[in-house]
């Protein structure tokens, strides 16, 4: 799935990457299963910037629910150094076109819509 957000995009990682993908940003705390490092073509992987461990876990679980899981997560996102991590990302997109790249089989419900809506897209 692609979805495109001005100078950002979201692909799935395990999708061939393009010619106008530009930055390649690995938006997921664990490295996809069964994807070799060069095919992936990952340029960053600021790990930093992904939902911690325990919201992951908190969100597949029982008791996890979307909204509040945005809310926990841009929590997170305020606090360095995922800040950090977000200014840099925001830089890469003010310089040419970043490809946030993560497993989710719905990466519109996933943590890469909270990234792409603080990035303004």
């Amino acid at each position: 799935m692609e979805r495109a957000a001005g100078q950002v995009n979201v692909r799935r990682v395990y999708d061939e990457p393009r010619a106008d993908d530009g930055t390649r940003v690995l938006v997921d705390r664990l490295w996809p299963r069964g994807l070799a490092k060069a095919r992936a073509r990952v340029d960053e992987w600021p790990k930093s910037l992904t939902p911690s461990t325990e919201l992951r876990r908190w969100y597949h679980g029982p008791e996890g629910e979307y909204e509040e899981f945005c809310r926990r997560y841009e929590s997170e996102l305020a606090e360095p150094p995922a800040a950090q991590a977000l200014s840099r990302l925001r830089a890469l997109a003010a310089e040419g076109p970043v490809t946030l790249l993560t497993a989710a089989k719905d990466p519109a419900a996933a943590h890469t819509s909270v990234l792409l809506r603080l990035l303004g897209r």
